[in-house]
Parts: C-alpha cells; structure tokens; sequence
C-alpha cells in the first residue's frame, strides 16, 4: 500500500500507478522481453538516465536471457521544466560499441517523442542488429514524433507525473509509485 508521507504530500495531487502495479507490469514487461530475445546472443539493454534507472534496474532482475547494460544521458528539459524543450543534448554517451548489437532502449517515459526520437536516430547510425524500445510509460495525447513501442508499461494522461524514477524539480525519484504533482507547485 501507497502511504503518502509528509516530505511529498504537499506535492502530489493522485497516485497514477500503484507500486504493486509497477512491480506486475514490470514482471511481465520482463518476461515478454525474455521470450522475444531467447535466442539473441548479444542483447545490450540502454538506461536513458536519469530517469530510467529505477525502471532498467528491476526489470534486469525479470529479463531471464544473459544481457548486458549501459547508459546514456540526455537532456531536452531545463531546470524546473514541465515540458521538453524540443532542444535534445547528449550529456553522456554509451561506453560500449553497438554495432552488431541486439539493443534494447530502456526508457522511463515518452512523452512528445522528441528526444527518443534524437536518441533512436543516434544509435540506429551506430549500425546495431536491432534497436527496439521499452518503456515504462507513454502519453499518447503528447505525441508529436511517431515513436514504436515495443514493449510497453502504461498507456497515461497528459498529467505531469513523478516518482518511480521520475522527478519532481530532480527530487522524489525513490517513490515506489507514480504520482500525478499538483498543477504549479514547485519545490523551493
């Protein structure tokens, strides 16, 4: 059970997702991943930080075939920004060749499709087997760039969410669930 605590409350308008929501989909996400890659023999799953890394480091722990993991940070929000800026930046690149490679991005969220659209693009030039998508949620209504979701978490509303990974002015990213943050309110 979700039990609000005082250090976020005045934030949070609704639990979107339940942690043992996330934790069923996240075990099942694991599973349809597992079975799709059975017989790849070089599957590299790709955290999109900062966000992602709840989301890559549970569902590691469902994805039954020998994988490998790297990171790749990017930024399209600016400070204290509810909405991409559109303008995506690479602010720390993979550390391990692609080419050849089954790979598997692991995103937390995909929103206008802006940036994982830049990111799909960078790493498709980079020659990999294949390049598919995971991600915990998507809000369709927000979509401007055609993204195809392969593996998919929860379908959301256009509300700004955090928790799970997720933040809020780059705080509350440990909450267990996801949380739909009151209209204006901004952390000091």
């Amino acid at each position: 059970m979700d039990i609000p605590n005082p250090a976020y409350v005045a934030y949070l308008s609704e639990i979107l997702v339940g942690s043992d929501a996330i934790q069923k989909r996240v075990q099942a996400l694991g599973q349809e991943i597992s079975q799709f890659y059975e017989n790849a023999p070089d599957l590299l799953l790709v955290c999109v930080l900062k966000g992602g890394v709840m989301f890559l480091t549970d569902l590691m722990r469902h994805v039954s075939v020998p994988h490998a993991i790297d990171f790749m940070a990017v930024s399209s929000y600016g400070a204290g920004a509810r909405r991409s800026s559109g303008s995506v930046r690479i602010m720390m690149d993979l550390g391990q060749d692609i080419s050849g490679r089954d790979v598997l991005i692991v995103e937390d969220i995909i929103d206008s499709g802006h940036t994982l659209d830049y990111i799909i693009d960078q790493l498709r030039a980079r020659k990999p087997a294949s390049l598919r998508v995971c991600s915990l949620l998507s809000k369709p209504e927000r979509r401007e760039v055609d993204i195809q979701i392969d593996f998919l978490g929860f379908e959301i509303p256009d509300k700004f969410v955090f928790g799970y990974g997720l933040d809020l002015d780059e705080k509350f990213r440990n909450l267990p669930f996801i949380g739909v943050a009151k209209p204006g309110v901004m952390i000091e």
